[in-house]
């Protein structure tokens, strides 16, 4: 077998005991990996509590792991949401996913509970369970510390997970989050404090020459992308670089999403950090876009704020301090917390009382949730609970009970039905209509159009899908396409693949993900957005008119995609439709 090494960890936690699976290669071929795997995985437990002992943690990587395939060096982890009840997964950049396949695994499924607190090492065969109890309590960074992992790629949690922070994130290597899903609080729930591991393997690939020249065409494309390589692009601004873009194009979500333009915006752009922090350049491992910004101030280095938490620590609650959002920040990933659902659950908080914050009420509110202290438990469950128990649902600017991020769907329509369609509540990612909507890549649509876009999303839901399981980063897309992607795959594995292959392979697993999300009782009236975006209208200005979204043009958008997507017009799976793409059948 080439591109994977055929064996998957399993623990169980209850038991103390581990086991080897050793699937088929043409499982393997069909799940790919990451994304594909953990949904394999998570169907088995898919209608169990997100907190049952039975309910599986996935860490998985895919065939290209490992290999000189460019930005393929990211893990993902999947479970099922604490936050939302829905799939609940994350792509999570480091070195984890190229220290676990060089330790000879394709991935890990977690299984059962520990009764005391405990630290799962991997280094190469060797599974060892170590005491945690000492490290409880502590922060992510301070679990760094301790630990000393050296070459070895840790994964841990903070307090924000033990204190049951519906968003808590897993922090990997220092400045890498695996946010949005509250992953950080299924580990606590398994009472797993950190992952530690290592390896020494190769990936075997089958024909290197070819891996090479895909791995060329690859690097030249990206490298004549602007978005990416340029001057003002990721590769030097990092994903800040967005920050001016948006605020231009009126789509910067700004006091809870009433607005979405922020006056002060030319002040907190990705420039004003570089200026004051001089960020350095990094990124995961094997990856050449660099795209994370490591700051440095008083001796000290830190990750910088990506764009969302920029955007939502600035506008989306009223502060003009960039200081503050780097303090805010690093707080949230200390604790391990969400960034986007911590903002945007702050910002439902000030729209309901009125009140502003300065900057020790803002960082207090951040010590308290992930403290669970006082009204720190309420905005610990997230935006939609807490503007719910104040008597404010509409305030909470969530789809299915997930924050949305910093981009607003009435300045672009594509993003609009995304939200609304996701199969992990509100997200960017599953589609990323921004890529055609804002950079015009790889083709430019009209961003306040309806027109075309269900297919538009559906397929690029499909091709994430695979590019989650192949593994690779997104943002490479920008630039190279999937026939790239798909002669990496055949170099690696040997197996004949077209572009076209890997996005059957999308589909099915994009559509075993509606099928998790239908047993959990989630159909058509979950496909939506908050009434402000179909009543309100945002900040027009610069001759652009953002009205309110119509929502017949989008009921209508959200139709044709049920139909291409193959779903009942309850956006529901269909049976026929399942064992097309030969997925297994649960009566709905």
């Amino acid at each position: 077998m080439y591109g994977w090494t055929g064996k998957i960890l399993v623990i169980d936690l209850t038991k103390k005991n581990i086991e080897v699976e050793t699937p088929d290669l043409d499982v393997y071929n069909r799940y790919v990996g990451g994304k594909g795997f953990g949904g394999k995985y998570l169907r088995q437990c898919a209608t169990l509590p997100w907190d049952h002992p039975d309910m599986m943690i996935c860490i998985f990587t895919g065939p290209l792991t490992g290999t000189i395939t460019p930005t393929s060096g990211r893990t993902h982890i999947l479970s099922k949401s604490p936050l939302t009840g829905l799939v609940g997964d994350s792509s999570v950049g480091g070195k984890l996913a190229t220290r676990l396949k060089r330790a000879g695994w394709d991935g890990i499924v977690i299984k059962g509970k520990s009764k005391t607190p405990v630290g799962i090492t991997i280094k190469d065969n060797l599974v060892e369970f170590k005491d945690a109890t000492e490290l409880w309590g502590l922060d992510t960074n301070a679990v760094h510390q301790q630990i000393g992992p050296g070459n070895a790629s840790l994964a841990s949690i903070g307090p924000a997970a033990e204190n049951g922070v519906r968003f808590a994130s897993i922090i990997v290597d220092r400045h890498f989050a695996a946010g949005r899903s509250g992953l950080g609080l299924c580990l606590a729930q398994k009472k797993i404090k950190y992952l530690l591991v290592d390896g020494t393997g190769h990936c075997k690939v089958k024909d290197l020459k070819k891996l090479k020249q895909a791995r060329e065409d690859i690097l030249r494309l990206t490298a004549a992308s602007p978005a990416l390589m340029g001057q003002f692009g990721f590769t030097c601004l990092g994903t800040g670089a967005v920050y001016d873009l948006m605020d231009n194009r009126r789509m910067m979500p700004t006091d809870n999403f009433r607005r979405t333009c922020f006056e002060h915006a030319s002040r907190l752009n990705a420039a004003a950090y570089t200026k004051t922090y001089a960020p350095k350049k990094h990124g995961c491992l094997g990856c050449h876009i660099l795209c994370k910004k490591i700051g440095t101030k008083n001796k000290k280095s830190f990750a910088m704020p990506e764009f969302e938490t920029m955007s939502h620590f600035t506008a989306l609650i009223g502060c003009m301090d960039t200081e503050l959002v780097v303090k805010a920040n690093e707080r949230c990933n200390y604790f391990g917390m969400d960034t986007i659902s911590a903002a945007s659950t702050l910002a439902c908080r000030r729209e309901i009382t009125g009140l502003d914050y300065t900057p020790d009420s803002l960082l207090s509110l951040l010590d308290d949730m992930a403290l669970g202290r006082g009204e720190g438990k309420d905005l610990a469950m997230g935006a939609e609970h807490y503007a719910k128990k104040m008597g404010s649902p509409q305030a909470a600017m969530a789809v299915k009970g997930m924050e949305l991020p910093a981009y607003d769907p009435r300045g672009a329509y594509g993003m609009a039905l995304g939200y609304a369609l996701s199969t992990r509540g509100g997200c960017h990612l599953r589609a990323y209509p921004i890529s055609h909507e804002i950079f015009r890549k790889p083709v430019a649509t009209d961003r306040f159009s309806f027109s075309g876009k269900a297919r538009i999303i559906k397929i690029a839901e499909d091709l994430n899908a695979v590019v989650d399981s192949l593994i690779a980063c997104k943002f490479t897309f920008f630039a190279a396409s999937l026939e790239e992607y798909a002669t990496a795959y055949e170099a690696v594995t040997g197996i004949e693949t077209s572009a076209q292959d890997l996005l059957r392979k999308g589909e099915c697993i994009y559509y075993n993900e509606r099928i998790i999300n239908a047993l959990n009782k989630f159909d058509v009236k979950d496909d939506d957005l908050p009434d402000r975006f179909f009543t309100e209208s945002g900040s027009s200005a610069n001759n652009i008119h953002i009205p309110p979204i119509n929502r017949d043009a989008f009921l209508d958008a959200r139709k044709k995609y049920y139909d291409i997507r193959g779903l009942t017009t309850n956006g529901l799976p269909k049976k026929k439709k399942a064992q097309t793409l030969g997925l297994l059948w649960n009566n709905l």
